[in-house]
C-alpha cells in the first residue's frame, strides 16, 4: 500500500466534512445513547456509502479507530481506487462532541477542521453501526466483517429512510482486495 498518498481521493473524504459544523446532525436523526468509545476502536468494512467525489471508484474500504496517547481517536482509512490501480490511505483524529456517552464525534484529517460523525444505529454488540454526516448527503454502513446480515441492513435502511436519506442512491463496497 503507497502511504505516501495520504491527499489522495480518500483524504478529501475528510474536505467534505469540513465546511460543516461539527455540532450537525439531520433533522430527525437522533445518534446512540449509551455509547462507548472503547469498545467502537478497532477496524470497520464499509459495507455502504451514499457517493461522493472524496470516495468514489474506491472499495475494499477500511476505517481503523485507535486510540492516539492524548485520548483523542486515530483514524486510519484505507481503499482501492479501481480506476487508477492502486491503495490510498489517509490517517486523522476523531474525538467526542457530544455529551459524555453519546455516539457523536467530530473528525479532522486536516489540522483544526472538524467534521460531524454521527453513530445513529448500533447493534449492542458493536459489530454493526449506521453513520451520518451533518446533512442527507452523508452515510455510512460499516460492519467489523466484510458483509451484512441481510436484517441488520434492512433494519439500518429503514432507520435512513426514516430520517429522509435516499437508499436507493447507496453505493455497496466491494472487499475483494483490489483484485
Amino acid at each position: 500500500m503507497n502511504q505516501k498518498k495520504s491527499f489522495s481521493a480518500l483524504a478529501l473524504a475528510g474536505l467534505a466534512l469540513l465546511t460543516q459544523s461539527c455540532a450537525s446532525i439531520p433533522k430527525g436523526a437522533t445518534v446512540v445513547k449509551p455509547f462507548d468509545k472503547e469498545r467502537y476502536l478497532g477496524k470497520w468494512y464499509e459495507i455502504g456509502r451514499l457517493d461522493h467525489r472524496f470516495e468514489r471508484n474506491l472499495d475494499n474500504v477500511t476505517a481503523v479507530y485507535s486510540m492516539n496517547n492524548d485520548g483523542t481517536i486515530k483514524v486510519t482509512n484505507s481503499g482501492y481506487k479501481t480506476t487508477t490501480k492502486e491503495w490510498k490511505q489517509v490517517t486523522g483524529k476523531a474525538k467526542p462532541s457530544g455529551k459524555p456517552g453519546e455516539g457523536k464525534l467530530k473528525v479532522s484529517f486536516f489540522g483544526p477542521f472538524y467534521g460531524a460523525y454521527n453513530i445513529i444505529a448500533l447493534d449492542e454488540q458493536y459489530r454493526y453501526a449506521l453513520v451520518a454526516g451533518n446533512n442527507l448527503k452523508y452515510l455510512w454502513i460499516l460492519s467489523r466483517e466484510t458483509s451484512i446480515p441481510e436484517d441488520i441492513k434492512l433494519q439500518f435502511l429503514a432507520t435512513a429512510k426514516s430520517v429522509g436519506y435516499d437508499t436507493s442512491s447507496l453505493i455497496w463496497v466491494k472487499h475483494d482486495n483490489g483484485k
